[in-house]
């Protein structure tokens, strides 16, 4: 299998994918934000297909829409009922330009099918460095900004009261997950990001109380999930995507029911 130019490239952006997906999506679930995840990558389709309208590489059209996306999300509301509203209210908009992209963009179905369910078998090697630079910026940010992040999530009120700014911490948090939203849409489509970045860290919280561990599995379960399913594709020849969202999927329901036996052991 390996010995194939085109496996070893998903291979190695499914991994870089696979960490920053785990270990962002440990915090976004963790701050009950898993719906922004969702409406971001949505943003993300209208801003793919609308640079490849320009001749621009979708990659780069997505990160600049779910990066604008995420920072006024941030900006509208630093309380959870707030951002309910303003996350709709971007949802709404960037559904409607995505449809009129994908009306304009007909003559390239195929490369529209990718963007909108993955194809990280076609990932090119240029677009694997550019996702190992984005992993490294993003995971660098996140481990500056974690132990306030963790201040912000576990204790809002105290963490304000301490000068913390709440909305400024939020904003830099949606950013970096809409560098990581960006990044999974390379590897299951920005319709499937929700089961690479929600499944392994759901699952891992069900299995861990403890932090570090936490992120730690949802990393190794989202590597897992994504070369196992790479494996199994190649094995059967069916759609990557359809592997990796499976054993996310199978995962998440298994850790609901061994999760209360290994949560009180850990």
């Amino acid at each position: 299998m390996l010995e194939y130019d085109f496996m070893r490239t998903a291979f190695m952006a499914g991994g870089l994918v696979a960490i920053v997906a785990g270990s962002v999506g440990f915090f976004l679930v963790l701050r009950h934000l898993t719906f922004a995840g969702h409406a971001l990558s949505h943003v993300g389709f209208a801003g793919a297909t609308g640079s490849v309208l320009i001749g621009v590489n979708p990659l780069w059209g997505m990160l600049a829409f779910t990066v604008a996306a995420g920072t006024a999300i941030g900006l509208l509301g630093d309380r959870l009922r707030g951002r309910d509203v303003a996350v709709g209210i971007i949802l709404s908009l960037s559904l409607g330009l995505g449809v009129l992209f994908l009306y304009l963009y007909t003559a390239h179905a195929t490369q529209a099918t990718a963007i909108l369910f993955g194809n990280v078998l076609g990932v090119s090697l240029d677009t694997v460095w550019a996702l190992a630079a984005l992993t490294v910026v993003s995971m660098g940010a996140l481990a500056v900004m974690a132990r306030p992040l963790l201040f912000c999530t576990l204790a809002p009120e105290l963490a304000e009261a301490k000068g913390v700014s709440l909305r400024l911490i939020s904003v830099l948090f949606l950013v970096i997950v809409a560098v990581a939203v960006a990044e999974a849409a390379q590897v299951v489509g920005v319709l499937l990001v929700f089961a690479l970045m929600v499944g392994p860290a759901a699952a891992s919280l069900r299995l861990t109380s403890r932090i570090g561990w936490g992120v730690g599995l949802a990393v190794l379960l989202a590597l897992a999930e994504t070369w196992v399913g790479l494996a199994l594709a190649y094995i059967t020849d069916w759609p990557t995507t359809f592997w990796i969202v499976l054993l996310s999927c199978a995962v998440y329901f298994l850790s609901l029911i061994v999760g209360p036996r290994f949560r009180s052991g850990a």
